[in-house]
């Protein structure tokens, strides 16, 4: 008999009861981000330099693809870092890798990767098809070497197609893998499971998404601009450049552990989950505790 009941909470577990939340919840999720990051912003701030570095290694031919892959395995350790602070311990930096060496959970993440980068690659191929001027070797080389005048050479048209291109590839991806890394990673739950879970999950609270969207354009207009003036004022405030860049830096990594934050605590209250102090990483066999 406990054998059986083990087995059903584990199925539980891997499908979680979706809730219906009113609206006001979207605002709620933001306001639980803030607090978390008030309450160790050092060690998250540190977490976000740590990935972007990460991600400066995407130019690296082989390394790059890997890591660009690896990116739903990674945010799975963001979640898990916010899932300590929450649970009351220090966020540590193994917490980001923790989701790269964990058997079949790290085998579905990094799928989960693969899956979002076709949808990327057919996205903006779709969007370009037809299109010539991106087919001129010694243009692409020119803009890979940074090469500004080569910008100036594009047609407006193609760059707005381009611009539409990477939007509608990150809306898509976005939109499959918000709730599908934490139910992969804290639930186990399978990759198909997951994505369908997820996608439900996310219709049903439109409401919450939607106000949380607004607030967080609302944050996110006055912090561009901030950024904006800062990097005009680093090209000409010579010694204090670096100074200024170091605080757009830290402008732009606050804003996207904030968005890290809002994915972890609405997968939470949507799913009906407490923060539990124990860390899920010690046992693999109890899974009701892939919680934090």
């Amino acid at each position: 008999m406990t054998k059986r009941s083990d087995t059903q909470t584990v199925s539980d577990n891997r499908n979680p009861k979706i809730r219906v939340l009113p609206g006001r919840h979207g605002l709620a999720w933001m306001m639980q981000s803030l607090l978390l990051m008030r309450a160790q912003p050092a060690r998250l701030l540190f977490l976000a330099v740590l990935l972007q570095l990460l991600l400066g290694l995407t130019r690296i031919p082989l390394l790059g693809l890997l890591i660009v892959i690896a990116v739903p395995a990674l945010t799975a350790g963001l979640l898990q870092a916010f899932g300590e602070v929450a649970a009351g311990r220090p966020a540590s930096s193994a917490a980001l890798f923790a989701p790269m060496a964990s058997g079949p959970r790290t085998g579905r993440l990094m799928a989960m990767g693969a899956v979002l980068f076709a949808i990327g690659i057919l996205s903006v191929s779709l969007v370009l098809s037809g299109s010539t001027d991106l087919l001129d070797a010694e243009l692409l080389a020119r803009l890979e070497q940074g090469d500004m005048e080569a910008v100036a050479m594009l047609d407006p048209d193609l760059i707005m197609r381009f611009a539409l291109a990477i939007a509608v590839g990150v809306s898509i991806s976005g939109t499959l893998s918000f709730l599908a890394i934490p139910l992969v990673w804290f639930n186990d739950a399978k990759l198909g499971a997951a994505f369908l879970s997820g996608l439900q999950a996310l219709l049903m609270n439109w409401k919450p998404y939607t106000v949380l969207a607004l607030v967080m354009t609302a944050i996110l207009i006055p912090i561009a601009l901030a950024i904006a003036v800062l990097f005009q004022a680093a090209g000409s405030a010579g010694a204090f450049a670096f100074i200024l860049l170091g605080v757009i830096m830290m402008l732009a990594l606050a804003f996207q552990m904030l968005v890290f934050g809002t994915q972890y605590c609405s997968y939470r209250d949507i799913y009906g989950i407490k923060p539990d102090p124990s860390d899920p990483l010690e046992s693999d066999q109890d899974d009701t505790q892939l919680l934090a």
